[in-house]
């Protein structure tokens, strides 16, 4: 096991979040991992898992230990017959398709970034869209975690606490490795459409329905909108759609760089973000493209940015929006990135946004440079609108909800705390965000 007292400074990658733990461990294995919770548990201190700091919320923030699962990654198992595959909680969501790919296999669904550790993404509730797909921790049949008493749990898919351990917000222990229950390697034709934002919005349920992968962009300031469609094929088809040099005109030079630019202009002169925003949504273009489901589902994303999402009904969604686009309008903010929308079938984890339903999902962003103020404000206008739906917001991305509201928005909540005082009776995962949102740390 590594270890030193000289710890750097740890940030997240938006910007959003900073610490200075005591001290950094990198256990080697489940031994390991025991011995320092075991070791800080007897001392009073708290542990934090770091995963790639991909949440902009506090959700991975650490206090005092930090456990860096570097050296807990790759493939321990696969079950080809049964499409299960077992990880090391410290994986990289960009490093399973090549651990997966000679068994054939792929997950189900994935959202559009793959920088973050399975666990990460896991404990977050990450997700992609599609009405008939869960989000990744809907994919967890099994795991072993270390709790807080320094046990270990092995939990299999008919455990009555795998609804809590699959999506824990790192609040029930130290999660070493994830069965996943996965799918055959599938390819997707991806379809991207230019659209205007009122057909966006309006026809957005119809469309949710009608196909395997929908979701959009709006561009605030303009009623331009791309719509994004990916249907799901079989296990053998014919890469087709624009050549590498293109996509990378379209995804790396376009997409990334040239916004970053864009970004930066508004940033220095915010009146000019409209005409900027209008320029950018007529330059969209449509295009159609055949390749593995990794890579359509997934999208290069350099351009640093802060992030909030709510999961509200599904059928709430055009309303939502609608409210949104009179709220930018009356408050003339200049916001320069598009807002988001998908979907996510319904589940019966613990603390999933989606827990009982199927739900809509809006993302505002604000590019990581704004005028801290003013993106502060617009994040704040747009969380009352998504309380007022009774919105449930995503773990990892910013919002300001509380025990108290979220108590009453998830009907299971309850039973979540009584298998973290299990887990966890001594709270030595806690951070400040977690006492915020799962309440006071005493017992």
């Amino acid at each position: 096991m590594t270890q030193g007292s000289a710890t750097p400074v740890w940030r997240n990658w938006g910007g959003t979040q900073s610490a200075a733990p005591s001290l950094v461990v990198t256990p080697h294995d489940t031994a390991e991992l025991v011995e320092v919770i075991t070791r800080a548990r007897s001392d009073g201190r708290t542990v934090k898992p770091a995963g790639a700091g991909h949440s902009f919320s506090g959700i991975g923030v650490p206090g005092d230990i930090l456990v860096d699962l570097s050296a807990m990654r790759g493939l321990i198992e696969a079950d080809a017959d049964r499409s299960r595959v077992t990880l090391r909680g410290g994986t990289h969501l960009f490093e399973i398709p090549e651990l997966l790919a000679p068994h054939r296999l792929a997950m189900a669904n994935l959202g559009d970034v793959d920088r973050q550790t399975i666990t990460g993404a896991t404990s977050t509730g990450t997700h992609g869209t599609g009405l008939r797909f869960g989000g990744i921790s809907t994919q967890v049949v099994g795991a072993t975690i270390v709790t807080g008493t320094g046990a270990v749990r092995t939990i299999g898919e008919d455990d009555p606490d795998l609804p809590a351990v699959a999506l824990g917000l790192g609040a029930l222990g130290v999660v070493v490795d994830l069965t996943l229950a996965c799918v055959p390697a599938f390819y997707m034709r991806a379809e991207e459409l230019p659209v205007s934002a009122d057909d966006a919005i309006d026809g957005f349920l119809e469309r949710v329905h009608a196909h395997d992968h929908h979701e959009f962009y709006w561009f605030p300031h303009t009623n331009c909108a791309l719509a994004k469609t990916n249907t799901r094929l079989g296990p053998i088809a014919e890469v087709s759609g624009p050549g590498r040099v293109r996509r990378w005109i379209d995804d790396e030079l376009l997409s990334n760089k040239l916004y970053h630019g864009m970004c930066e202009i508004g940033r220095r002169i915010p009146s000019a973000v409209p005409t900027i925003a209008q320029v950018a949504g007529r330059a969209l273009s449509a295009r159609t493209y055949t390749d593995t489901s990794t890579r359509v589902f997934i999208s290069s994303r350099t351009v640093r940015f802060r992030e909030m999402e709510y999961a509200v009904e599904l059928d709430a969604i055009p309303d939502v929006l609608h409210e949104i686009r009179t709220m930018i309008d009356r408050r003339r903010y200049r916001v320069s990135f598009p807002i988001e929308v998908r979907a996510a079938a319904a589940d019966d984890l613990m603390l999933s946004t989606a827990s009982g339903g199927a739900r809509g999902y809006v993302a505002v962003h604000r590019y990581h440079r704004d005028n801290p103020a003013d993106a502060a404000a617009y994040f704040a206008d747009v969380e009352a609108i998504m309380v007022e739906h009774r919105g449930r917001p995503h773990w990892g991305k910013m919002h300001t909800r509380d025990a108290e509201y979220l108590r009453g928005v998830y009907p299971r909540f309850d039973e979540f705390l009584s298998v973290r005082d299990r887990f966890d009776p001594d709270r030595m995962f806690t951070n400040p965000y977690l006492d915020r949102v799962l309440g006071p740390t005493a017992v």
